[in-house]
């Protein structure tokens, strides 16, 4: 055999990504798909007595997770994760770079507060990325209450240096690097411009297994908008690649590079497109000295999900376009698709009993060739009791065939029949493409397509409600300086050739229209501080206007004006932070002393009206195009 099950030599890693707590959860019949698959995620972890759990991101779904999201997430952790079994490996590097982001930064299982018998390691994804003014995530919230390690946090725009956290186990050492989700073509950019460093330990260098988590496109969506597996170093020996949904679990060489990348895909269906209908699985990870095997776990709890593509022009013997009744032959025609493919569910689902009983199914139909689709409505009437996504279950679409510039060259867009499902559309494309093609006196003069696009992503995916109107104000006082140090004559057609020249530059240099977004935002943030806090101090003094006091207050009275105290409690654990220790049980755990250095201070607030801050998108946009 490979490894001997208790080896004291040999990791054994449970990996998975993208499992998307919270995903649906208000869906009466597929609500709560995520939590009972993270439930037999960490089950799994429990069975097969892992040495720790290996998340690539995307634990949640939506970047401020609800109440019932957080509450079961942490029950789960709590359920799973706590306990007597000692754990077998040590950490070796210093983790107060590892964790420097954290107020307590050392992995949780070495904490004499906590009882933890499976530590778990997590990269922050696209969805659960750090945001708001103190630049948090809801891992931050699990790493607080010391349920999970959240690492591979990346502060700096400028250049990132990613330093691994050692961890050794018998003669078996590990060097666990990890990389949080960063915007795509920031990334490419800085991978290309050598502002990516990823560290090695300067002892013995080569008897390490170098393992890297990620979390980035990895299929090529645009020039920029990926990340390719030749920008990784070739040192590395396995990349877990998160983000991408599909399940390819079976670690495959980069011929070039000559490392392997596994990537595990997600554990819920997100979106119904071919990748998400491969079977979902999770991986069981050894690894003893520089040999390493994947074990495939398949998940029992996952909803099935089956699809078909139809091309009704490749049927016609029984379609014709002229038919006055080919509406209902089509419909009739994918009745029976349909039906084959609920059949198709009830066999995969026999001897499965933890698989929720209803499928998800998909039939995409191709209407090319003078065909008219039927009402999907009325259609999913029809399986409301039997499909878990009745309303989704055709989709029409027509294939648009290009015309040919050449007879000569082939039209490959004819050969592939590609439907129009299945491609993401972002934010900041979108807003490039509507200005591109606006008319003339709706087009940007002044701002770029680039940084309104990435503008407006703050306002719609981190709900920045500031994030547009910011950049606006500070490009534009950006400009009214370029105009004053160039001393610019007071005549319109030449402050208009200024204005267009200074804006060029600024598209072609993609780091300082960065620098621009990341100031707006961060204007954005403090404005939306400085909201929270004089909303606080309006509501207090209308409080002591009309006597009322606040309930949960435990003064006697109220004084004539507000004063608050500010405490500041200071505590660092001392003890074991895994240097010497290579088991840690229930009678090993050593307790930190912690002390407090209470500090006040008292402010005084004078009732003030505070500004409706709650812009819509289309009130945002009219600051760019009165």
């Amino acid at each position: 055999p490979f490894l001997l099950r208790e080896d004291e030599d040999a990791f054994k890693i449970l990996i998975a990504t993208d499992i998307h707590l919270g995903y649906l959860e208000k869906d009466p019949v597929r609500g709560n798909d995520t939590f009972a698959t993270f439930n037999e995620i960490l089950e799994q972890a429990q069975k097969n007595e892992v040495d720790f759990v290996l998340l690539g991101g995307d634990l949640f779904h939506e970047n401020k997770p609800s109440r019932r999201t957080v509450h079961s997430c942490l029950e789960s952790l709590r359920k799973y994760c706590m306990g007597d079994r000692p754990v077998h490996f040590e950490i070796l590097s210093d983790q107060a770079v590892n964790f420097h982001f954290s107020k307590f930064p050392w992995v949780n299982y070495q904490d004499g507060n906590l009882n933890i018998s499976i530590p778990i390691f997590s990269i922050h994804g696209n969805h659960d990325d750090p945001t708001g003014v103190d630049a948090l995530c809801a891992l931050d919230i699990l790493s607080c209450a010391g349920l999970l390690n959240h690492f591979g946090r990346s502060t700096s725009v400028e250049k990132i240096d990613i330093s691994p956290i050692l961890l050794r186990k018998g003669r078996t050492k590990i060097a666990l690097y990890g990389l949080g989700a960063i915007p795509d073509e920031r990334l490419y950019r800085m991978f290309v411009n050598k502002q990516v460093t990823m560290l090695r330990p300067k002892e013995e260098e080569d008897s390490w297994f170098n393992l890297f988590v990620i979390h980035q496109n990895r299929s090529k969506h645009g020039a920029t908008n990926y990340i390719p597996e030749q920008f990784l170093d070739d040192f590395l020996h396995l990349v877990i690649w998160g983000h991408e949904h599909e399940c390819k679990i079976a670690p495959t060489q980069n011929e070039q590079q000559r490392f392997y990348v596994s990537q595990p895909g997600s554990s819920v269906v997100t979106s119904l497109s071919p990748g998400e209908a491969v079977k979902k699985h999770i991986g069981l990870l050894h690894i003893k000295g520089k040999n390493m095997k994947m074990e495939k776990i398949p998940l029992e709890t996952v909803r099935s999900f089956h699809m078909e593509d139809v091309v009704l022009a490749d049927y016609p013997d029984l379609f014709n376009p002229d038919n006055p009744k080919v509406t209902q032959a089509i419909q009739a025609f994918c009745m029976e698709k349909v039906e084959m493919m609920l059949d198709n569910a009830e066999r995969d689902r026999l001897g499965n009993p933890r698989q929720p009983e209803k499928p998800l199914i998909r039939l995409r139909v191709d209407y090319t060739g003078g065909f008219e689709p039927f009402s999907v409505h009325r259609f999913s009437q029809k399986y409301v009791d039997r499909i878990a996504n009745p309303k989704d279950i055709i989709h029409f679409f027509r294939h648009r065939e290009q015309k040919e510039k050449n007879e000569s060259d082939l039209n490959f867009g004819k050969l592939v029949r590609r439907p129009s499902e299945g491609i993401t559309l972002r934010v900041e494309d979108l807003v490039k493409q509507y200005f591109q093609t606006a008319e003339k006196k709706l087009q940007l003069s002044l701002l770029t397509e680039r940084g309104m696009g990435e503008a407006v992503q703050e306002f719609v995916d981190k709900e920045e409600k500031d994030a547009i109107e910011e950049l606006v104000k500070f490009q534009l006082e950006k400009t009214q300086r370029f105009l004053k140090e160039r001393r610019t004559d007071a005549e319109e057609e030449k402050i208009d050739e200024e204005v267009r020249k200074f804006r060029e530059s600024r598209r072609k240099n993609a780091e300082e229209e960065d620098e621009e977004v990341r100031e707006a935002i961060t204007r954005a943030r403090a404005h939306r501080s400085e909201d929270a806090i004089l909303a606080s101090a309006s509501s207090d003094e209308e409080l002591m206007d009309t006597g009322i006091k606040a309930s949960g207050d435990s003064d006697d009275g109220l004084p004539s004006t507000v004063s608050r105290g500010r405490g500041r409690g200071r505590g660092r654990a001392r003890g074991a932070r895994g240097q010497t220790s290579a088991a840690r049980g229930s009678s090993q755990r050593r307790r930190g002393n912690a002390s407090q250095e209470p500090a006040t201070s008292s402010r005084t607030y004078k009732p003030v009206s505070v500004p409706a801050k709650n812009m819509s998108i289309v009130d945002g946009m009219s600051t760019v195009c009165p």
